[in-house]
Parts: C-alpha cells; structure tokens; sequence
C-alpha cells in the first residue's frame, strides 16, 4: 500500500518489473479506506468486505464482490513486463485506471475522498516499481501496440500497402520443433524422444475471417494427448517459447483434448470433438471473425464459438504435442466454410454422413456449364441468374470416381419459378474433352442420367418410376452416387440407397460423377462423401418428440459422451462409437440426460460373427462424470455397473443392477443386424421403453428417475454403432398444443357447450404445412394432393377436433392406377413434432384410424364391418369425423352417421388423413358447408327443415349431393356381376345403352348412397324392404308401353335362374 493517502487528481502509477508464467492470475491495483498501519492484510485484497475498490483481471470489483465485468478492453492477467499501470481519483469522487497510460474510463463513481494506493502481487505479478519519471519513448511505443491491437488500420498508411504473403510457419519454433518444405510443414525430428517442446507459430497475424488449417501428418503412438491449436496475442519474433503452449499465462486461446483454455485456464468443458482422437490425415483449423469470436474446425466440421472478445492481430499457434509428430499447412483453396457463412458454406444438416469428417479429395471440376459458379474451394456450386436462367448450369467432379465411392451432394437452394429441377449421374467423357450442353441429358454417349423419375442412357429413357424423384426433392436433401465393382450405378436419397438404377457402366474407364443444377435447383455442395444415415426415429414409430421431417436442420444428433469403455473409440464428432480388441470393454453413454419421451436410438454398423452374444441397451442413473470417482473405473460389462441403479435388456430378459426383473420381454437382442435399429426412452410415466426398429416393446420397467443417461454394451458380435435420433429443440408456445386441463376447462364453460365456432372457425381450418413427404398443399392450404408414389401421403390439422364439431373433407381425384384408397382419423400426438410413417397404418400410438370397413386403433384392428368400405368410395364423396361429449369417435359419409367407432377417446385429437392408393387428392370442405347451408335453408322456417338434417343435435353439412348411384363404378361387386350379365350373352337390345345407370345395391353403396331399408311404391303405395346384395341393369321400355302406368306398379322380387333370364326377356314377362 502507499505510504499516505492519495490526492485529488494525483496519478499512482507502477511498473511490472518482473513475471513468472507458472501461476494463473496476475496483479491486481486500486484503493482502499483502510489505514495501512492499522489494518490487518488479508491473503489477498479482493478478501476485504469494506471500504475497497480493485481491478481485477479487466473487471472491477467492489468489497470484494464483482460490480464491472468488462471494465476495459484488455485484461491484467494480460499484460508483460515493462507495462505501466495506474490509477488517480478525481476531485469528483471519479477513480480512473490507466494502462500503459491510456485512460480506461471511470471505474467508480463514488470514491471516498481518503483512499490508499494498493497493489496485489498476485500470481505471475512478482515485482513491481512505482513510476515518477516517465519515458515517454516506451510510453508512446506501448500505446501505439494498444492502438494497433484495438484498430488492425490504425498505422496503415494508405490502401496501397501490399496484401500479407503467405500463410506459413515462423522459423522461430520451440528446441525440438524444425520447420521445413518453405515454411509449410512442422516436425518433431525426435518424436520419440520426446513429446512437447514442440511450439510453431504463424509467420504473421490472421486477418479477420481468415482460416488457418494443418492436416496431421505423421503420428507416433508411443505418448498420450496429441496437438493443439489455437492463436496467441505474442509475436514469434520475441516470444520465448514455452514447452507446451498451454503453459502460456497470457494473451493465448488454445484447443487441447476437447475443452478449450485460456492463459492455461480451462473455460470449455467437452466443447468439441476430441483432438487427442485424430489420426494422420485429419485435419484442425482456427479462424478469428470480424466480431471478435474464435472458432475452431475439426476435419472440415466447425465446431462452434469457443471465445469471445478475442484482439485482432493474433498469430496462429500449433503445438506437436504428445502423439501429433508433422503437421503441414493446407492450402488457401482447400479452405474452410466460415460458420455463419450460409451463402458460400456447407449446409450440413443432423443427416450429414459422419464420412465428412474425413475429408475427402473430391471437388467439382473447374470446367463447367456457362451459368454454373463454383465457390467455397470447389465444394459448392450455384447457378448464376436463377430466375432467369434455368439450364447451362453443368458441373461434374474433379477426378474420376472409384469404385464404391460414393459421390453425395446436399441441395442447398431452390426456387419456385422453373419446372423441373437437378439431374444427377455419371459420364465416361473427360470434362476437358466435353463441350458442355444445354442440360446433361442432350449428351448422346457415354452419359447415365437419373431426370425425374427416369433413368437414361445417352439421352434415351432406359427405364421410369425409379425409386426416387428428384423433382420432388427440397432443400437440405442429399443425393448421392455410387460406382459398384461390378459397373452397377447407385443412387442413394439421404443415406437410403434406392437401388440399382442401371447396369453396365464401362470398366475399364474413368467414370466422372455429374450434376445438373436445372429448373427449380440452384445451389448444392459437396457433403464429403460416401456414409449412409437415416436420422429418423422410425419409418413406422411416431414418438411424442419426433421432429418435423420437413425441417431440414432442426435439431442436433444425438452423441455419444467421450466418457467410454476402454476398448470404444467414438468418433464423427460422437455420432459413432467402434469396440476394439476383445469382446468386453465397451460401455458407451448418451451425452446428455435422457428427457421425458425422448428416444434415443442407434443404428447397428458392423458385426463380427465369430464372437457370441450382442448389446445391451438401457438406462443407468450413472453420470459419465463420476466414472472418474469410481474404483478401476468402468468395469468390463454393462451387467456390473451398480454403483447407481442401471436397468439393462440384456437378450430377451429385463435386469436392475444384473438382478432380473422380467423374461421375454422382447425379441432378443442376438438376432440384430447390421442396419438394425435400438431405441430406449423414458416416458411421462416414469416407464422405461425399449425400441426395435422403430416398434415399441411396450413398458420394460417402472419407477425410472428423471436424471438417467442412455446407457449401451458394445458387447459381443456387435462392434460399431451410430446414433440415428435427434436431441430435442425448444418449440416456442404458440406451436404447442394445448394441454388437456386448458381444454378441459374451456368445455365447462356453459357458453362453449353449444358453439363449437368459438373454439375453431371453420373456414379457417387448412391442412399442417408438416405432411408427408409426396404430399403438395393448395388453395390456402384447404387441398392436399398426393403427387407421386401410393403412400408418403399424409396430413393432419393443427388444431384439436373440438367435442361435437363435424370436421369433413371431400374425395377430389382418384387414380385407377392402385389400390386400396384413402384413410382417415384422429391422433393424440402435437402434430407439430410429428414424423410420418408412409402410412397412417403405421402410426404405432395414440391414433384412431378408419381404413377399409375396420377401425384400427395403434395400428391394431379392433373393429370390423364399421361403415361402408372406403375403398370404394367414388369421387365426390363426403367423410366427416366428429367426437362426441363422451369421447366417442363418428365417421360420417355423405352426411350420414355411421355410428360410433372408437370409444373414450382423449380430449386432445388432431385430425388425420392418408391419401393412400387410389386416393390422389382431398379438400376441406367444413367450411364451405356452412355457406351452403345457409343458402339451401334460406327462406325456411326452422320447423320446415328435415329431420336427416340434425344428428344428435348437430346440424349436418349439405356442401355436397350424395352422388348418383350410375357413378359408383368403383365397386368391385358391380364389376363382377357386369362380368356375369356379359358371360350370359344376352342381346344387347334389352338394355339401355348407358351403363352408367346400372345401380349397386350391395352392403358398401348402400350405405355410401345413404338408401333407405324401407320405400313406399305404387298406388296405393305399399312398403318394401330392398334386399342387399344384387345389381340392376336397365331395361328398355317399349314405345308403346306409357311410363305413367310403371309408377302404379308395386315393387316385389322373383329369384331366376341364369338359364330363364333370357327366356324372360325374349317374352317380356315372368315365367312360371
């Protein structure tokens, strides 16, 4: 402390002297109201509760408690020797701290008018000298470092100054480090001898956004830990290099292992994947953005903001520590996208294949098509002038492809204004001896091409319905190619090979991969290479967490936690996990707790059969960070971890802590193959689910806490596996539906009871923009229309079906090119987290479906001959849902009741339809048949309308007609006996010549027409039953027979034999 107390607008001012890089923290400077000979020192001044005000790191701190966090621009901790501190207390009560005599601002308002200078050699501050005589010299020099390290153009004298040269290392490197090939590449020439003191830096300051990149050369396998990288505020010319970079108390940001340190403090635990995992020919790379934040790259991948506030003018800084023996300076072409970057970046999505973070060699060509444009290092492409140009975009890839490579790109960019868009395929034609073309399909040799849906062969169709359409891709789709060694071309549709699309590819010559960027696509980029990932749940399984398939990147895939068995290895960034040598050893964790309904699932990816047995699968209450506490670590099977409680499917049997709780609980887990998917989950209910290819096992065990992580045994014949879920996003309230208690509530209210419009407007109702995936909405989202394929067609409502509201559509369009035709129902789930199955069939929970004549509830058949069949529905038909107060389900065709169907339903159901087979297109028509209504009972008195016009109090739709029964020409029944009526060759005289107006009258169109069981005819009239089960084909009447007199007759039915009927007929009445 000083000697007296300071005075008003006196300057107290030291010098560092002396410095020692072995301890965190520095020295710490400000004032206090204590009197040095009377008080008693603290370990170190923070610690004083009163009359205190110090500065601290590049904060401020008030007795002892944080009151400025970023104070100045440059922290303490950060300064060297021979910098300058300061502070002085003006005559207003304002204290003011001053580095290398530069004010940094007001520290504190309100200092006390008696304060003593105080100085708290903390940490490396080992010596200090108050300063009287100041050399302006050094100050001046010192102030333009900080004026040149705030503004990288302060100093620059005019636009003219030549742009920095080459990227390369310093020749300034650490005792055992040598740098050769020009400054490119970096060696330990003894790596073996030693594992640090392997120190390199830039040869000058990274400019903003300029990536900085090394690929791993050469590895030894004898050390732990491996390199790190990072950037320093110190320059290489001066810098006396420490033995490992992370020894540096200052001015230094470095990635090691997979934390992140600063002055050789960790401040990220866990942040990316883990360096000391790499392998030679992997790649790191570190960029500084223009705001400040530091980024660092992993095999191409970035890795997210790792610091902020990091000064310009910093050097790049490489470490051959450990294992890591050469690194080598990639190229300025080879440079990464920065994050953020969408334009020119890699749009990579939760489906990437992890294969891209192998970087491959792949690029595309720098000839191409007029209009295409080839950024971000050969990686992207785009089509110059999209919406005025839509062809002559042509590129193809840098080399030929091997075989079994797959070459997969990811669309980044579309438009609506073309039809059409991208083609994809290969050619045995050299991008330099071809002449590019319109568009790839004009090409009339040496050229396979997928367009579509077809496939061709130097501009001829070889075959049609491939099974995929490119057309109707959107963005953040990945389509890929692949050679076979036996000259068959693949495509593969987000990591799902669609089959063998031709054959014959020449072999022995090179095959270049080719893309077209027509019509509708505009931009696409390489996604790294071959690697297939389905990233759903389950093509079948729908989960109350399950993400929208229409978003292309809305969530993160889950991962593994680097916490792992001895012989695991995870790699691509945590999505996939490899045991080793042996068959134990391979405990592998979730990265995170598990949440309620979420399924995490994996994909099995390799099997080695001549070792027995298989995974296990679970949850254990077990955290990755307390392994460290346990004894010897993770023990070598899943069996024995009972430190914490651990439930385990283990075969077929259910285990807690190796304790069996059930048999038989499933399929055995030693029938799983390579592709095969497991899926666990921790219900609301506390229930612990076990999933097998997307189907639900059903409750394996109860009482299952809320903090469990997903636990799996790499054990046995399985040795690979990769996460296929996703982690779960945050949905904002307005996308979640409402909660049973609100709806609850709002149907108590006596005023809801009767108008079912104040909960839902009927003329704003409009199918969910999340559907299935050939599926394409129109007029206000009131339409939905199936465009390819026979299934991938569903649809849901937003809204909850209110009780006693008719919710109905209209069958538009049929197509006799399939069968079966559509379904419709109700589910529980928020549509907004739905992932749809290919069929409504499909949906294994929470749903209530009409198909055919039956009712399915969870895909389970529980009721049969409900309703007319509605595959036989024709065009124009009306089917309407609508649930009772008591929870019961009604289907209504034409406005006809059929009945209840599903009973105690829950309060929340979201309306579904599948527009399957046959059924092409559907439209809401609710809202139309109330304007009907209105005009067809305009000018009645209530008394006057008809008694089919209410249902149980609820006032049916008149939006539609039931159709004439000449137009059911669906009905398989009516085709059959049409089939009889012509075998028995009878003349076609008899009959009327429309054979629409032959009429059905079996079980399925009466009901679809709505016909009475009971008429009245004749005169007198009498009463008849209409039997079920016939068909009938007018007769031609004779011109001398009066109609008039027809009307009079009474109805009654004879039974004929076949062989009578034309007898009848040539007699004109019945015979005996």
């Amino acid at each position: 402390m000083t000697n007296r107390p300071l005075r008003d607008c006196e300057m107290f001012e030291i010098r560092i002297d002396n410095w020692v890089d072995k301890w965190s923290g520095s020295i710490e400077i400000g004032v206090t109201t204590h009197n040095p000979n009377s008080l008693e020192y603290p370990a170190t001044m923070t610690n004083l509760r009163s009359g205190t005000i110090m500065m601290s790191g590049c904060g401020i701190l008030t007795n002892g408690k944080g009151t400025r966090r970023e104070y100045c621009e440059f922290s303490l901790d950060e300064l060297q020797e021979g910098d300058h501190i300061g502070l002085t207390r003006k005559s207003s009560g304002a204290l003011h701290f001053y580095i290398n005599g530069m004010d940094q601002g007001v520290a504190s308002c309100q200092t006390p008018p008696v304060v003593y200078g105080v100085v708290d050699l903390y940490g490396m501050a080992v010596k200090v000298t108050i300063v009287h005589n100041h050399n302006h010299a050094d100050r001046l020099r010192r102030n333009n470092a900080i004026l040149r390290a705030r503004s990288p153009d302060t100093g620059r004298h005019s636009s003219s100054t030549p742009e920095p040269g080459q990227l390369l290392f310093h020749s300034n490197c650490g005792q055992k480090a040598s740098i050769i090939n020009g400054g490119r590449t970096a060696l330990r020439p003894h790596a073996t001898d030693d594992f640090n003191h392997g120190v390199v830096l830039s040869n000058r300051p990274l400019q903003n956004n300029e990536v900085f990149q090394v690929r791993i050369d050469k590895m030894v396998d004898k050390w732990a830990g491996s390199i790190e990288i990072g950037v320093t505020t110190h320059n290489p010319a001066y810098l006396q290099l420490p033995s490992t970079m992370t020894n540096l108390r200052s001015g230094t940001w470095m990635m090691t292992g997979n934390g992140v340190m600063h002055n050789g403090t960790t401040i990220l635990d866990e942040y990316g994947h883990n360096l000391d995992r790499l392998k030679a020919g992997d790649t790191v790379g570190v960029v500084r953005r223009e705001d400040g934040t530091l980024n660092f790259f992993v095999n191409g991948i970035a890795q997210g903001v790792a610091a902020w506030n990091v000064p310009p003018n910093v050097f790049a800084v490489v470490d051959l520590y450990g294992q890591a023996a050469q690194a080598t300076i990639m190229d300025e072409s080879d440079a990464l996208p920065l994050p953020g970057d969408e334009d020119e970046g890699l749009a990579l999505t939760p489906g990437t294949p992890c294969a891209l973070l192998s970087l491959s060699d792949l690029r595309f060509h720098h000839l191409h098509g007029a209009n295409a444009l080839i950024t971000n290092g050969g990686r992207t492409v785009l089509r110059k002038n999209s919406r005025s140009e839509f062809n002559d975009a042509i590129v193809m890839s840098s080399r030929p492809l091997r075989d079994g490579e797959m070459f997969e790109i990811v669309i980044q960019k579309m438009v609506d204004r073309w039809s059409g868009s991208i083609e994809a395929g290969v050619t045995a034609i050299r991008p330099e001896d071809l002449e590019f073309p319109n568009t790839m399909t004009d090409i009339d040799y040496d050229t396979w091409m997928l367009s579509g849906t077809a496939i061709m062969q130097d501009g001829n169709t070889l075959r049609n319905n491939y099974g995929c359409d490119l057309d109707s891709l959107g963005a953040g789709s990945r389509i890929g190619m692949m050679k076979t060694i036996r000259g068959d071309l693949h495509y593969f549709i987000n990591g799902e090979d669609q089959g063998v699309a031709c054959t014959g590819l020449p072999m022995g010559r090179d095959i270049y991969a080719v893309i077209d960027l027509y019509g509708q696509c505009v931009q696409v980029s390489l996604t790294g290479g071959s690697g297939l990932v389905d990233n759903s749940l389950s093509a079948s399984h729908v989960t109350d967490k399950s993400l929208p398939s229409q978003s292309p990147v809305p969530s993160v895939s889950h991962r593994f936690h680097t916490v792992c068995g001895k012989n695991v290895s995870v790699l691509c960034d945590g999505t996939r996990a490899e045991r080793g040598a042996g068959c134990s050893h391979g405990i592998v964790f979730s990265s995170r707790e598990l949440l309620t309904n979420e399924t995490f699932e994996i994909r099995v990816e390799k099997i080695e059969p001549h070792w027995s047995g298989s995974c296990n699968i679970g949850v254990t209450s077990l955290s990755p960070h307390e392994v460290s506490l346990l004894g010897g670590g993770l023990p070598e099977r899943a069996l024995e971890l009972r430190s914490k409680v651990t439930w385990l499917v283990c075969g077929s049997e259910v285990t807690r802590n190796g304790q069996r709780l059930r048999e038989n609980y499933c399929n055995s887990l030693e029938r799983v193959r390579v592709g095969s998917r497991l899926g666990v989950r921790r219900d609301s209910d506390d229930t612990l689910h076990i999933l097998m290819n997307g189907e639900d096992m059903g409750p394996a065990a109860c009482g299952i806490p809320k903090a469990v992580y997903a636990v799996l045994d790499i054990h046995g014949c399985i040795t690979a596996l990769s996460t296929v879920s996703s982690s779960l996003l945050e949905e904002p309230d307005a996308t979640k539906p409402p909660s049973i208690t609100s709806e609850s509530e709002e149907e108590e209210d006596p005023a809801d009871h009767g108008d079912p419009h104040t909960v839902i407007q009927a003329h704003s109702l409009q199918f969910l923009a999340n559907h299935g995936k050939n599926i394409l909405l129109s007029h206000g989202n009131r339409t939905a229309t199936r465009v390819s394929s026979y299934n991938q067609g569903i649809v849901v409502l937003p809204q909850p079906l209110p009780r006693l509201f008719l919710f109905q559509i209209r069958i538009d369009q049929l197509s006799p090119h399939w069968t079966s035709s559509l379904s419709i129902g109700v589910i529980a789930v928020s549509p907004e987290r739905l992932n749809f199955p290919a069929t409504a069939a499909a949906l294994k929970r929470s749903s209530w479906i009409f198909q055919r004549s039956a009712v399915l509830c969870n895909g389970v058949k529980i009721r049969e001959g409900y309703g007319p069949n509605l595959d036989l529905c024709p065009e124009g038909t009306c089917l309407g849902l609508l649930l009772d107060s008591s929870g019961g389900l009604h289907l209504y065709v034409n406005g006809l009741d059929q009945g209840v169907g599903a009973q105690d339903l829950p309060e929340v159901c979201y309306v579904l339809v599948d527009l399957y087979g046959q059924c092409e297109q559907v439209s809401i028509v609710t809202g139309e048949a109330q304007g009907a209504e209105l005009d067809a009972h305009e000018g009645q008195l209530p008394g006057e309308r008809e008694k089919a016009d209410m249902v149980d109090g609820v006032k049916e739709s008149l939006c539609w007609v039931p159709p004439d029964p000449v137009a059911l020409l669906s009905c398989e029944y009516l085709a059959l006996c049409t089939r009889f009526k012509d075998l028995l060759l009878l003349p076609d005289g008899y009959f009327l010549e429309d054979s629409k107006l032959c009429v059905c009258h079996c079980d399925s169109c009466h009901k679809l027409r709505g016909d009475e069981t009971y008429r009245k005819r004749g005169d007198p009239p009498r009463e008849y039953a209409e039997p079920i089960g016939w068909c009938s084909f007018p007769l031609r009447l004779s011109p001398r027979s009066s109609c008039a007199q027809y009307k009079k007759w009474h109805i009654a039915y004879q039974g004929s034999s076949a062989g009578t009927i034309r007898r009848t007929l040539d007699r004109g009445d019945l015979l005996p």
